[in-house]
């Protein structure tokens, strides 16, 4: 009998969780609250110190910056230090969940991820109805950094695997490498290794006020150079310790390794938190050999990339049996337009970056009469215009009043069209952002598809403006 391999579900947790700290680069106290959210959510922090409090997605298109960090930002709010608890989530293979906090740092706790992963554990994880989304590798993706040598690559792989090797070309941090087999290793062989840094590192740290919130508990710390008893004295007094010294591994004597490859399993576990940020759960072997945050978010961009040609290329996938998202009356409180020219019928999925929707092409419809008797075909225009009112669902869906707004469309370049749409077709649309919406202008590509092939295409150019009063 062949065994039937069941789908794996999304998943959240059962309630809500807090956890506080200090944020290990502002010295800022902060408390972030965990939520459980609905499916296809995916992961998002809210900053609740803030008017409105605004959203961000755990997106890699958001990171700003990897100095000391993965830091993302949206519309001038951002969110720093983002690596360690997207790694516990991750770790938790949880999908969907709100993270909100009360300052614009997460908490540094002891410099790993142990303290997430235990309040998701103790919050309780449950799965939700719909299938989690996986990104297949199906050939090799590699990245090179020639500057600092580091290289990642990801090869196909039926779950995720990550290799690193870390080299720092030092004596005293020598060559290390580590291995997760399987997601399920992260709580008990990843989440608690510690950051860690160099004597040089901190020095410099200490010298531009960049570790406010740090005490030494915070980091393993590696002497790299020789260091006298003054300056042992002055660290003591730094990080309020009677006495520091340099043990024989050669690392202050602050903590005790809790595992004697410390290093690379928190670089690894810092590739996991990363690549969390493409949004979607990975099937294949990341080989990481000397890895940084830059890095890192490089080569998610890179993935992130591709995923964006392979859907962009692949139908959507919709269940027509349930309810859409938005039905032509709920379309109408956004678009101004009505009939006989509100073309567009369904809203199927709404995201930051894209919108699905769907026109279902009806022998009915006026221009069928002229276009063509005996033979109707619906013109090319109106296939673009159809495409282009779902884009602007999109761009009406970022603001407030969408009633007191219209969209006008400026430009459609690479418009083809590849296959006749006649009465019975159901065309579905899917626009992504080519870049973000930035001053009411908002470039999007388009792709229409029937029976899973590509009809219809096009880069449209659209601007949001006020009504004339």
């Amino acid at each position: 009998m062949k065994e039937v391999k069941m789908s794996e579900k999304q998943k959240t947790i059962k309630q809500s969780i807090s956890i506080s700290g200090v944020g290990l680069h502002t010295g800022v106290e902060s408390t972030i609250t965990f939520v459980p959210t609905e499916e296809d959510f995916g992961i998002k922090f809210q900053r609740t110190d803030l008017e409105n409090k605004p959203i961000i997605e755990a997106d890699v298109d958001l990171v700003v910056h990897t100095n000391r960090g993965t830091n993302i930002e949206k519309n001038g709010v951002s969110i720093h230090t983002t690596e360690h608890v997207l790694a516990a989530i991750a770790g938790a293979q949880i999908d969907n969940l709100l993270i909100k906090i009360n300052a614009c740092e997460m908490p540094i706790l002891d410099g790993s991820a142990i303290e997430f992963t235990n309040a998701l554990k103790k919050a309780g994880i449950k799965n939700q109805e719909k299938d989690k989304t996986y990104f297949q590798v199906k050939r090799k993706i590699a990245y090179k950094d020639e500057n600092t040598g580091s290289e990642i690559s990801i090869t196909p792989s039926d779950k995720l695997k990550i290799s690193v090797e870390i080299d720092y070309n030092s004596t005293t941090l020598q060559k290390q490498d580590s291995v997760l087999e399987d997601i399920s290793e992260f709580e008990t062989e990843f989440s608690s290794s510690r950051t860690f840094c160099f004597l040089h590192e901190l020095d410099e740290l200490l010298k531009n006020n960049l570790i406010k919130g740090g005490d030494i508990n915070n980091a393993i710390v590696i002497v790299d150079r020789d260091v006298d008893e003054k300056e042992l004295v002055e660290l003591a007094k730094t990080f309020k310790k009677e006495n520091i010294a340099v043990q024989k591994k050669g690392i202050l004597n602050n903590l005790e390794l809790r595992y004697k490859n410390e290093p690379a399993r928190h670089k690894l576990l810092d590739v996991i938190g990363d690549l969390t940020l493409i949004g979607k759960n990975i099937k294949g072997h990341v080989i990481a050999k000397k890895p940084g945050h830059t890095s890192n978010i490089a080569f998610a961009k890179k993935i992130k990339e591709i995923m964006r040609q392979e859907m962009r290329n692949t139908a959507p996938e919709i269940d027509f049996s349930t309810a859409p998202l938005y039905d032509k009356n709920k379309i109408k409180t956004i678009l101004p337009h009505r009939e006989p020219f509100l073309f567009i019928d369904e809203i199927r999925e709404l995201g930051s970056d894209y919108i699905i929707g769907t026109k279902f092409v009806k022998e009915g419809e006026d221009y069928f009469k002229g276009h063509f008797p005996g033979e109707p075909v619906m013109p090319g225009v109106l296939q673009l215009e159809t495409m282009a009112q779902a884009g602007g669902v999109l761009l009406l869906s970022t603001v407030d009043n969408p009633d007191d707004y219209l969209t006008f469309f400026m430009k459609i370049d690479n418009a083809k069209f590849k296959k006749k749409v006649v009465p019975g077709d159901t065309i579905i649309f899917r626009l992504n952002l080519i870049s973000p919406i930035r001053r009411g202008l908002c470039h999007m590509h388009g792709k229409g598809f029937v029976d899973g092939k590509i009809v219809v295409e096009g880069d449209l150019l659209a601007q949001i403006a006020p009504k004339k009063q």
